[in-house]
């Protein structure tokens, strides 16, 4: 549908410009993740077109489904198999792509920065928040040039290959200093996010050494570097400390109350002194809310830069006084824990799913003249994947599991809660491939840079002014020529 018949779209520096008016209310979501794309599809369920329309903006097409992250990076999920695509998802629901550069909700206008073309405004009756995180760094010196994320699908694939690629190489060099460098995997931030995408990574680098004639499981090096003095802060002490030691039986590197120093070209230093060179360092510790939030917006916010909320995941001010016409959930907002005053839910895809669910059915109750209802979920506990068969996990608060049965609940509750029966088939058959095959392990580098080849291959252009002298050759003479030789 042409922009022009989805919305009243003005180029972002027009804003003095009317808008037309519309025919029926309009919902904007910001955020196609969890909490996007649940409070979309609810919404379209219940309110009929004629009630509302519902309009999504994301810079990407799809929604990732993060728990499965550290799979997709090991292998064990296909890439494709971890995202819901918004165009298939959304039925009946427009989505914009682009990213949201300002928030302006005194005029209920919002500004998209598309990946090509000027910039535009959206306006709108109802907003939606769930922008999520970013990934919260610290000025390191050689961070941002040494280091890659884990927060999508696609740092977790180009982690995926950068360490299968570094095996290859490694397998062909006899330079020990150098092999020794290589087979470094540096991994920062022991949360949740740090420790599966460890734990999975080393898992499927140690089942790759099968591949290798001249390197062993032993030659491969995994440090964690944590903070805190211990790693799985969401679950209890004893299982994280359970996790830790059967971490350090398979020859992972723990550094505890350890901060990263620097990291210039590939050399780790540790707050503690301890050095050692890394090719591939991998930073997971810990994450903040979208900073367009803070920045960019006229909504209230708190001193970590989240959407102030009220239980009703209304809008509100530090006053409590509800923002009319504005929502928000997930990561990036301050929900409050009714179950434990004081506190705020923590940012999980448990609690998004169910805030995104809440905040649809009271902003639907509004529509109908009936009262909201405040969130309230009792945790129903953590589940983490340490690699294939083996986890550890906390259920309804007394039911504790470790190994094999962990790593069940984990992956049964996360292929439950993946959006779409079409993506949980697929993974489900996928985990079957895997387990009657074997893992797939190959690496795919080219993929970050396809064009270098092609530019390797081109002949340097002529100086200027100089004709470039084209002939066209038939692809079918060199065959002929071939024969006759």
């Amino acid at each position: 549908m042409p922009q022009n018949d989805l919305t009243s779209v003005s180029p972002a520096p027009d804003a003095t410009s009317t808008p037309r008016p519309r025919k029926v209310p309009r919902i904007v979501v910001l955020g196609g993740g969890s909490v996007g794309l649940y409070v979309a599809r609810r919404l379209r369920k219940k309110l009929k077109k004629r009630e509302a329309a519902i309009v999504v903006v994301d810079p990407r097409p799809y929604m990732t489904y993060a728990p499965f992250l550290p799979e997709a990076g090991a292998g064990s999920i296909d890439a494709r198999d971890v995202v819901a695509p918004h165009r298939k998802a959304l039925k009946g629901i427009d989505v914009l792509q682009g990213k949201v550069t300002q928030i302006e909700h005194g005029r209920k206008a919002v500004t998209i920065q598309p990946e090509e073309g000027d910039d535009y405004e959206v306006t709108y009756d109802q907003l939606v928040v769930g922008l999520g995180s970013v990934s919260r760094t610290l000025p390191i010196p050689g961070l941002a040039d040494s280091a890659i994320g884990f927060k999508n699908v696609e740092e977790a694939i180009a982690v995926r290959n950068h360490v299968l690629n570094r095996l290859d190489v490694a397998s062909s060099t006899w330079d020990a200093d150098l092999r020794k460098r290589m087979l470094t995997f540096t991994f920062v931030g022991g949360g949740f996010a740090g420790i599966e995408a460890l734990a999975e990574i080393e898992d499927m680098a140690r089942y790759a050494t099968r591949q290798y004639n001249t390197i062993e499981p032993s030659d491969l090096r995994f440090v964690m570097i944590e903070g805190a003095g211990r790693i799985l802060p969401e679950v209890t002490e004893p299982m994280g400390e359970y996790a830790l030691e059967e971490l350090k039986k398979r020859g992972i590197e723990f550094h505890l109350n350890t901060f990263l120093s620097s990291c210039v070209d590939g050399h780790v230093v540790t707050s503690t002194g301890v050095e050692f060179d890394s090719e591939t360092i991998v930073w997971t510790a810990g994450v903040k809310a979208n900073p367009v939030i803070k920045e960019a917006s006229d909504l209230p916010f708190d001193k970590m830069g989240r959407v102030t909320v009220l239980p009703t995941l209304q809008v509100a001010d530090e006053n409590g006084q509800i923002i009319e016409g504005a929502w928000a959930a997930g990561d990036c907002a301050a929900v409050p824990d009714v179950l434990n005053p004081g506190k705020f839910c923590p940012p999980n895809a448990q609690h998004a799913i169910r805030e995104a669910k809440r905040l649809a059915d009271n902003m639907v109750a509004l529509y109908r003249d009936r009262p909201t209802v405040d969130y309230n979920h009792k945790n129903l506990g953590v589940v983490a994947s340490l690699g294939l068969y083996k986890g550890v996990a906390e259920l309804f608060g007394f039911i504790k599991l470790r190994g094999f049965l962990a790593w069940l609940a984990h992956r049964g509750y996360h292929v439950m809660a993946m959006p779409t029966g079409n993506r949980k088939i697929r993974i489900v058959i996928g985990w079957i491939g895997q387990f009657l095959m074997g893992r797939e392990l190959v690496s795919l580098g080219s993929l970050h840079d396809p064009r270098q080849e092609f530019r390797n291959a081109s002949v340097p252009p002529k100086p200027a002014g100089e004709k470039v002298e084209q002939k066209a050759e038939p692809s079918i003479s060199h065959v002929e020529g071939a024969k006759q030789a």
